[in-house]
């Protein structure tokens, strides 16, 4: 069991999770570079940042979900289902055109 003390976005707090601190870190490092990423967009405004930062890897996770789906799918069909291939591409076009 891992502790993190989290210091973002003027609030600070210490979690405490079943994966070992390292991995939490390694975690929080990531978010802090979208959040620095992001934080232009939403200027001072740490709301707007989480979320947005939050998008962009709710985004970043269902392109690789859809990535996996879409080989696994492959795999699976010997690459002949052209129509799983071809609704994964649409909602992945359709959530970008959203975020955009």
């Amino acid at each position: 069991m891992g502790k993190l003390h989290i210091d973002l976005l003027g609030t600070s707090f210490t979690i405490q999770a079943n994966e070992d601190s390292e991995y939490m870190e390694k975690l929080f490092g990531y978010y802090k570079r979208i959040v620095e990423d992001v934080a232009p967009i939403g200027s001072n405004k740490p709301l707007q940042t989480s979320i947005l930062a939050g998008i962009m890897l709710c985004d970043e996770l269902y392109k690789e979900k859809a990535r996996k789906v879409n080989s696994e799918a492959s795999v699976q069909t010997g690459g002949k289902d052209d129509e799983l291939e071809q609704r994964t591409l649409e909602m992945i076009r359709k959530i970008d055109g959203v975020l955009k």
